[in-house]
């Protein structure tokens, strides 16, 4: 979905409304970044949470579950005790009824609620109603996908409140792994944080222990199995993803990245370009390049088209229809060994 023009404040600037004095009658957050807005609301709770007199004074809400009237006359009542009252509304657009309705409650909101809207995805035009109005009262915050650098940046910063150290390097690695959802890499943080003990670095080894210990597969481990042609091995693995939570649009995007790269390595080592920097160049890891290497010699031009095309119907199946991910996996692997 195509982004309004009109610029739109980011969510990291929501610290200056958290505050006793500047908090808003209202919170609308949205963007490609589940894992800020999560955090966000939650940012929310917690500085209001002193101000509520009674626990029947928050109330989380699921979108599909209300109105957009129920929520307007729920957000309208008075508090139980004293205090503030503490609206969460999530899945906004699940919401039934006019929209638009809420345009008049953010002009004229009352004093005693603040409420907070969540809504996981783009707005394709922040010009519409109720968008604009939020956006006219300083409600709306966007929430924008951290890119590679970063989102590496990131890894390494949390680590370092955890104690605990790893290299940018190591931390590109573990995007390479887990994917670039930042509440997937931080789920994956927390068991090598535990895993670690005392020890201080988060190491190669490390990462490639806990996948092991926990009895894991990984993208990498696909990646490997296709790259060396064995078909049950990929299977296993892609089945395990799935039963781990790993999204089976994660997966065709990694693949998709991937067999992107290994048509790149038969140029890239004609031209006698040093390992270290063709992984660069295709987005790896130096330590994974050797493999790549090897792949490539088994996937040339016309197959990894055929390849490409494959990735496609499975992108368009899992967005277009409720196909089970193991089916659209199933046949997406049997294109690939085909």
């Amino acid at each position: 979905m195509a982004k309004s023009k009109v610029p739109v404040p980011s969510i990291y600037s929501i610290g200056k409304f958290l505050k006793k004095d500047s908090f808003l009658p209202v919170y609308f957050f949205y963007g490609e970044d589940t894992y800020s807005i999560e955090n966000a609301a939650r940012a929310v709770e917690q500085a209001l949470q002193p101000l509520l007199s009674s626990d029947f004074d928050k109330e989380v809400i699921s979108g599909k579950e209300r109105t957009v009237m129920e929520i307007i006359d729920a957000a309208s009542a008075f508090p139980f005790g004293s205090g503030r009252k503490l609206m969460l509304v999530k899945d906004f657009d699940e919401l039934k009824g006019d929209k638009k309705k809420l345009s008049g409650f953010a002009n004229n909101p009352p004093s005693f609620t603040t409420i907070v809207f969540t809504k996981n995805g783009n707005i394709s035009n922040v010009e519409a109603e109720p968008y604009f109005t939020f956006l006219k009262h300083g409600y709306l915050f966007e929430a924008n996908e951290l890119k590679a650098g970063e989102l590496a940046s990131w890894i390494v910063k949390y680590t370092a409140k955890k104690g605990k150290t790893i290299s940018s390097e190591n931390a590109a690695l573990l995007m390479d792994m887990v994917g670039e959802n930042r509440s997937l890499i931080e789920m994956q943080l927390q068991k090598i944080l535990a895993y670690l003990g005392n020890e201080k670095e988060i190491t190669r080894e490390t990462i490639f222990n806990i996948s092991s210990a926990l009895k894991e597969f990984t993208i990498f481990d696909l990646q490997n199995a296709i790259g060396a042609g064995n078909r049950a091995k990929a299977m296993e693995t892609a089945y395990n993803l799935l039963e781990k939570g790993k999204d089976i649009l994660m997966i065709i995007s990694m693949l998709t990245r991937y067999f992107t790269a290994l048509a790149q390595v038969p140029e890239l080592t004609r031209n006698n370009v040093p390992d270290n920097e063709a992984a660069r160049i295709i987005g790896t890891h130096p330590f994974y390049y050797k493999d790549y290497k090897k792949a490539a010699m088994n996937y040339k031009d016309q197959r990894i088209l055929r390849i490409a095309r494959a990735l496609y119907k499975a992108d368009l199946t899992v967005k277009t229809t409720s196909t089970d991910p193991k089916t659209v996996v199933t046949i997406l692997l049997a294109e690939i060994f085909q």
